[in-house]
This record gives structure tokens, sequence and C-alpha cells, in this order.
């Protein structure tokens, strides 16, 4: 727990300073250090969903199943 309480202050901090330092307001760089973490969470749910749906696709015996990097 200690680990992601301190992800989300490194997160919300993160934010913070980019939107300040990209527009030189500290009401801005509030709004996106609120606004962007809640909106990447909601994301991160359906980018979940999504993930588990094709993990539970049966793989095709093409030889394709494992991405070449």
């Amino acid at each position: 727990m200690k680990k992601t309480i301190t992800f989300a202050i490194m997160h919300f901090a993160v934010a913070f300073t980019v939107a300040y330092l990209l527009t030189g307001s500290m009401v801005v760089g509030g709004l996106v250090a609120l606004v962007e973490p809640a909106v990447n969470t909601v994301a991160f749910y359906f980018h979940e969903m999504v993930w588990k749906k094709l993990e539970e696709k049966p793989e095709s015996d093409s030889g394709m199943s494992q991405l070449a990097l």
C-alpha cells in the first residue's frame, strides 16, 4: 500500500509540474494534476477489460501467437 500511495503522490507531482511548466498557471497545473490521474484510472479499467478478453481467446496454430520484436 505504501508503494501505491507514493506512486500516486509522484504521479500528481509530475502531472502538476509538467502542466505548470507548459502553462505557467498554478490553477491549470492543479486541475491537470487532479483530472489526468482520474481519467487515466478510467482508461486503465477499460484497457484491462480488453486485455482480459484478448487473453481469453484461444491461440491460433498459425505460429503467430507471439509477437516478434
